[in-house]
């Protein structure tokens, strides 16, 4: 569940096929997010999932795996 709606999120946001993005997908090297990107990605999901998530935790994740774990974490 909290996969696919990342994924949906992340597809609209980077314009990319869902099928495209996995959990190992990396959100700077295979997205090519930079910093505003990442932000962005992290409010609209933060917005989604009703939740709330520091700077600090952000810098720390890496691929889509991350992010899902940590909504998981929160929830």
């Amino acid at each position: 569940m909290v996969l696919e709606r990342v994924r949906e999120i992340i597809s609209s946001q980077f314009g990319i096929d869902e099928d495209q993005i996995t959990e190992d997908t990396d959100i700077i090297d295979d997205l090519g997010a930079d910093s505003l990107d990442v932000m962005e990605m992290m409010m609209g999901l933060e917005d989604e999932f009703s939740l709330s998530i520091s700077e600090d935790t952000v810098s720390s994740l890496s691929t889509v795996g991350d992010v899902v774990r940590l909504i998981e974490g929160l929830m």
